[in-house]
């Protein structure tokens, strides 16, 4: 089940935080809770990109966006992510979220966020690839920095997104369905 008490939680916990600069780092922290488990003790890897919701819209509040959408009409999907888990989160272990906007192109904002523990491991990263949309498709995110930040233009963005994005493009979509008859 979605997280929608925890998500709520969130939102009264930053309530009167202040405003983030567009590219700024929301900080949280979250407990890894009984129904985040999986068999073996641990935060599942499918509950972990649920989790990061609960620091994401906040940070998307806390830039000003969740009024600009309203204002606009606008929506926001995410339309790709890449993750790397590389420490496990056991039951009732509290972790430092990092959630933070790292550049955008023609057509996505790229979204960074962390998971990090106690000791200062980084327990797994994300970055999504988000689109704002509206009735029409998708809304130029240079749109939306502009109605939030005035004459802002993007970070410059690192090598290894630039070469997600190209492997991406080179990614078949629809994808290719096997012929052979299901069993």
């Amino acid at each position: 089940m979605y997280p929608v008490f925890r998500l709520a939680a969130q939102f009264i916990r930053f309530r009167s935080a202040p405003a983030l600069p567009l590219t700024g780092t929301h900080v949280s922290r979250h407990m890894c809770l009984p129904w985040d488990i999986d068999p073996w003790m641990e935060l599942n890897n499918g509950r972990t990109l649920t989790l990061y919701d609960l620091g994401r819209l906040p940070l998307v509040r806390r830039v000003g966006l969740i009024g600009v959408m309203r204002r606009n009409g606008w929506g926001l999907t995410m339309a790709g992510a890449i993750v790397r888990y590389r420490r496990r989160i056991r039951l009732f272990e509290v972790v430092e979220m990092r959630s933070r906007a790292l550049c955008w192109d023609a057509r996505f904002i790229y979204l960074e966020q962390s998971m990090w523990k106690a000791n200062g491991d980084c327990a797994n990263h994300i970055v999504y690839r988000a689109a704002l949309t509206d009735r029409n498709g998708i809304v130029a995110p240079e749109k939306m920095a502009r109605v939030i930040a005035g004459d802002i233009t993007s970070p410059p963005m690192p090598g290894w997104i630039a070469a997600w994005v190209a492997a991406e493009d080179l990614r078949p979509w629809p994808p290719m369905q096997d012929s052979a008859p299901l069993a």
